[in-house]
């Protein structure tokens, strides 16, 4: 899939979404993606995680790992793709981990996937997981960059389906605060922060 193409099927699942949000890392946007428009499509997400996986064929993935909870659905799809197991990374007690038997052997060499990436934050921890279980942390594949080409994860590579340069703003120095115009709320409770 192109990158165009990409934004199309996320425009026409209403997955780009336009107000005033507030970000997992505490800042606001304008913009903001909502994976879950596009992955409850079943079709959507199979086409989106075989691109992914496209991205590294020939990079000897054995496993594919991803962080709760759009990342169980895009490890699943991709590690299908690649033919390879996938598994995910949940928080216990606020640190990133493997839970429910997941492991991995010395050397193995793995392939981290990630929905909507804003400062890599949560890549890195699964990066860290997967170093210290052993693991080869080969490349990460993202569904949407919004970073605006400000991340990095070492040596480790990483390419994107879509890269969004999406304005985001310090709470204290948002315009659309400033203006008085309402924080939109997303998540499953209406209260928690968008990515």
């Amino acid at each position: 899939m192109t990158e165009q193409e990409v934004k199309d099927l996320l425009i026409e699942t209403n997955a780009i979404m336009n107000g005033h949000f507030l970000l997992t890392s505490g800042l606001h946007s304008p913009h903001y993606v909502e994976k879950f428009n596009v992955l409850q499509h079943p079709a959507y997400t199979q086409k989106l995680c075989e691109a992914m996986a496209e991205n590294f064929k020939d990079a000897g993935i054995e496993t594919v790992v991803g962080p709760v909870t759009g990342g169980i659905l895009l490890a699943h799809e991709t590690g299908k793709a690649l033919g390879t197991r996938a598994i995910f990374t949940e928080r216990v007690d606020g640190k990133m981990t493997f839970r429910r038997g997941f492991s991995l052997h010395e050397g193995e060499r793995v392939l981290i996937v990630e929905d909507i990436v804003t400062t890599g934050g949560s890549i890195k921890e699964v990066i860290e997981v997967v170093k210290r279980h052993g693991g080869i942390p080969a490349a990460v594949s993202m569904l949407v960059d919004r970073s605006g080409g400000k991340i990095s994860f070492g040596d480790v590579p990483y390419k994107a389906l879509l890269r969004l340069n999406v304005e985001t703003y310090k709470p204290e120095a948002c315009p659309l605060c400033k203006e008085g115009i309402p924080m939109t709320k997303r998540g499953s409770t209406g209260k928690k922060a968008a990515r």
